[in-house]
């Protein structure tokens, strides 16, 4: 549940943020995260945890409503075990789609927790690396995925800069 959490929260927060707040959520309720408390979780109250600082999100409101709609899913598809969602799949394109299925996963995002769970936690599916397209690439610094010390956390960066600033020199042109 943790890294399908970190994932998610890997909006506009560093890296480094986003997969440390599933750990401070759980620290804040004093015991592991579980998909179905954090579904039946008054609302209110699970925003004050997010809130709390420091806060787990720049905007914890819709964090936390995020986070219930997710469990929510996992609850009712995966009967609360997140890692149902990639066991028993029969192949990368299947596994893309569940994940894309989640509330705030959209292509990029899919493609990169599929990335993710191939690269670091062995869920390797035939077809994996191409179904999370560029992300699935052995040799690729393009994301979470593929950070494992501080170097590759650096080249993640640069090539993130290098996105951002071949997209603002293309809005510029048109």
């Amino acid at each position: 549940l943790a890294r399908v959490l970190g994932m998610l929260l890997d909006q506009q927060v560093p890296m480094e943020k986003a997969f440390s707040s599933p750990y401070v959520l759980a620290q804040r309720l004093g015991h592991d995260l579980d998909a179905r408390e954090l579904a039946d979780y008054d609302p209110e109250a699970l925003v004050a945890l997010f809130a709390q600082p420091p806060a787990l999100h720049r905007f914890p409101k819709a964090m936390a409503a995020r986070v219930q709609e997710v469990c929510r899913v996992i609850v009712d598809r995966y009967d609360g075990d997140a890692a149902r969602l990639w066991s028993g799949v029969t192949d990368g394109r299947e596994l893309f789609g569940r994940i894309a299925e989640l509330p705030g996963f959209g292509t990029q995002k899919a493609q990169i927790f599929l990335a993710l769970l191939g690269k670091r936690f062995d869920v390797r599916p035939e077809g994996w690396r191409e179904a999370a397209g560029g992300y699935g690439d052995a040799e690729a610094y393009r994301s979470v995925a593929d950070v494992t010390d501080a170097d590759s956390l650096r080249r993640v960066r640069e090539y993130k800069q290098q996105m951002k600033a071949a997209a603002k020199a293309r809005s510029t042109q048109g």
